[in-house]
């Protein structure tokens, strides 16, 4: 398969033809008004950045108040920016590289060509992610994933069989079966049509009609479970729903989600995560060290030139190792090199594991039942490996075969993903050698960057028998296993069959008026709290939720006519399953 199949209409479309069916279904199924509105917390994030009234304002004793971001990935740096444009002093701390999982990791050999390790594809449904973009005049490509014009061909490798492709179409029978088996699913299982136009029109009510019962349905079930148990995949073979796991719809293969929740993988096709993807042309890591450096000209209280960097001396302070509340009610902060600082408010955008493990916290600054949902948190593991080559050769014709010399592939052997990037004429090309998840990550764990890229070469080898990969690769390999930096401990988090409460609890955390005072002051944010773990657009939503709730607690509000996400949380927030 390899596209997404978001059939249109509630109900599949039997009597018509196979192919027939998935041309309508192809026709019809982008939809540029969708952006990434709820489902489960139905607020235009991107309206409320963008709205010419700002997001509120503090008191005039807060103006220039410090306040403690600990993590400078992009929900941190999110956060830190708008918090300074409220008039706030953001300090901001960051055990290891800034940025997060947005890590662009440059080629010796070329330092203008650049790996992405960790986000790469960003779906232009992330219209706040995109606000960001465009505020740091960044540049974005679509991306080249399967099946689409920016990966002219494809080869879908399985089972030691090799079938090229340019569309849908080339495929054999099988495939095309699999994407109407999908898209008959979602349109039976999730009423997928009616969700994603009230998404688009922006009906939070109308959007939590359709979702909340989808939740309450689908919380303790797993991605397999839909898959297996609706009517059409029943009516195929289990070699179908194998095909589905190796080869997937949209980006590549999905097996390894399918013990997931099967809210994970809603979230993401009635959002169109999954469609009209794009790459940061030089590297997604300049967004946030482009947002660290960037001068806004609305700030409130600092004057003209001030940024992030500037008030840092140009570096974030270093990674924090205790946080405690003080007989004051404020909360400091120690950093790992013994030196202590105390704020009225800290916000905590890091992987939520580290504060049961690297970072002594005081254990009254959450509740119990948060610091269950902060431990139960579960993560995926993912590697890639990357090397550069020469030039973008597999725009060249193989003599033996009349095809491409290389093709986007997704096969069943080690390598599971390899992408091609062709950055112009002129210029080094780079090849995603492999990109791979849980098990498959697992496998090459031990590995070095360079017996892991032995092993994808060997594997693509067999795949493209007459093409030398290796003689037009520059340099050295770069590699990444996100389970083996301390600290991420995996690439982000993939929530099981009953998480939903855990999410939840993390998420709504901003809202914290009911909340003792032993349990206020102290914010999250970042992917973990996300519903959409993976995609960065999640993580800058919880970011502003996250300014909301600061603003708040600190006597300030929204600006007139902007209502922010807490003004409408009680009304449109997220369902409440029972405990």
């Amino acid at each position: 398969m390899g596209t997404p199949i978001t059939p249109r209409s509630p109900q599949p479309v039997a009597p018509m033809p196979v192919l027939r069916y998935l041309r309508h279904v192809e026709e019809q199924r982008h939809r540029p008004d969708i952006t990434a509105f709820g489902p489960d917390f139905p607020f235009g994030h991107d309206a409320w950045i963008g709205h010419a009234a700002g997001l509120g304002s503090v008191p005039d004793d807060c103006v220039g108040q410090e306040v403690a971001i600990v993590g400078a990935g992009i929900a941190g740096v999110v956060a830190a920016y708008e918090l300074m444009r409220l008039g706030l002093r953001p300090v901001v701390y960051e055990a290891g590289r800034l940025g997060g999982r947005l890590r662009s990791e440059r080629f010796d050999a070329a330092s203008d060509v650049v790996a992405e390790l960790g986000g790469m594809r960003f779906p232009v449904s992330g219209a706040t992610l995109y606000h960001y973009f465009d505020l740091c005049g960044l540049e974005t490509r679509p991306f080249p994933n399967p099946l689409t014009e920016a990966a002219p061909t494809t080869v879908v490798d399985l089972e030691g069989t090799a079938h090229f492709a340019s569309t849908l179409d080339d495929l054999p029978e099988m495939f095309r079966e699999v994407a109407h088996a999908w898209g008959d699913a979602l349109a039976k299982g999730a009423n997928l049509a009616a969700l994603q136009d009230a998404i688009a029109d922006r009906n939070p009510a109308r959007v939590k009609e359709l979702w909340d019962p989808i939740v309450r349905m689908w919380d303790d079930r797993t991605f397999y479970d839909f898959v297996a148990s609706s009517d059409a995949f029943r009516q195929l073979s289990f070699r179908h729903r194998e095909v589905f796991g190796q080869v997937g719809f949209g980006t590549g293969g999905w097996d390894s989600d399918f013990p997931n929740s099967m809210l994970e993988i809603l979230r993401v096709v009635a959002c169109q995560f999954e469609e009209h993807q794009r790459f940061v042309v030089g590297g997604a890591e300049q967004l946030p060290r482009r947002l660290w450096a960037h001068e806004p000209d609305d700030t409130r209280h600092w004057p003209s030139g001030t940024s992030l960097a500037s008030l840092h001396s140009g570096a974030p302070r270093p990674g924090v190792t205790r946080l405690q509340r003080d007989e004051s009610g404020d909360i400091t902060v120690t950093d790992q090199w013994g030196v202590t600082h105390t704020y009225p408010v800290v916000l905590v955008a890091l992987q939520s594991w580290l504060l049961t493990t690297s970072i002594e916290v005081d254990e009254s600054l959450f509740s119990q039942k948060h610091w269950m949902a902060l431990d139960r948190t579960r993560y995926m593991q993912s590697s890639k490996t990357f090397v550069m080559v020469d030039r973008p050769f597999w725009n060249e014709i193989d003599e033996v075969t009349g095809r491409p010399k290389l093709s986007m592939t997704l096969t069943d052997r080690n390598t599971r993903g390899t992408y091609l990037f062709d950055l112009g004429p002129d210029r080094p090309g780079v090849i995603c050698l492999s990109y791979a998840w849980m098990s498959d990550a697992m496998k090459v764990l031990p590995m070095s960057a360079e017996e892991r890229a032995e092993l994808a070469l060997d594997t693509l080898e067999k795949i493209y028998p007459n093409t030398s990969i290796r003689s037009h690769i520059i340099g050295q390999p770069i590699t990444v296993s996100w389970e083996a930096d301390p600290h991420f401990l995996g690439a982000f988090k993939g929530a099981l069959p009953g998480h939903y409460r855990y999410t939840r609890r993390m998420y709504s955390h901003f809202m914290q008026e009911d909340f003792p005072a032993s349990q206020r002051g102290v914010f999250l944010a970042g992917d973990d709290v996300s519903w959409t773990p993976g995609w960065a657009e999640g993580a800058v939503q919880t970011a502003l939720n996250a300014i909301w709730g600061i603003v708040n607690h600190l006597g300030g509000e929204s600006a007139p006519g902007n209502p922010g996400p807490g003004d409408v949380y009680d009304d449109f927030g997220p369902v409440v399953l029972p405990e």
